[in-house]
């Protein structure tokens, strides 16, 4: 069990074999709740290749001195890492109607994100 944040991992093994491997972790956030954004891997296991990476966002609460994983969000491609980031550029642009601006807030937009 994890004490501090920084010990925190994504590795997972099952049968003493590793299945998962972490290849970047990134704190995002400290404290009693936090928020941890991990680069990831998983073996697959008839080709015993590991395969493309993906991106799991996951958030640990402290208690009784460990940190424990509370729940998580994982991208499980390139193509949706990207869709994410480009929603989070256009909602947080300069300009009208931004997040990140004073102005009115417009209608929800209701587009859907490609599958895949």
């Amino acid at each position: 069990m994890a004490e501090t944040v920084a010990e925190v991992s994504y590795n997972y093994e099952d049968e003493g074999k590793l299945v998962r491997r972490e290849l970047k972790k990134e704190i995002l956030t400290k404290g009693a709740w936090a928020t941890v954004m991990f680069l990831y891997q998983e073996l697959d296991r008839q080709s015993e290749a590991w395969a493309d990476p993906k991106v799991a966002i996951v958030r640990f609460k402290k208690a009784n001195g460990v940190y424990r994983k509370q729940s998580s969000f994982n991208i499980s491609s390139e193509k949706q890492a990207r869709q994410i980031v480009d929603v989070i550029e256009r909602w947080y642009a300069p300009g009208e109607n931004s997040a990140g601006g004073k102005d009115e807030p417009s209608e929800p937009s209701v587009e859907p994100l490609d599958e895949g």
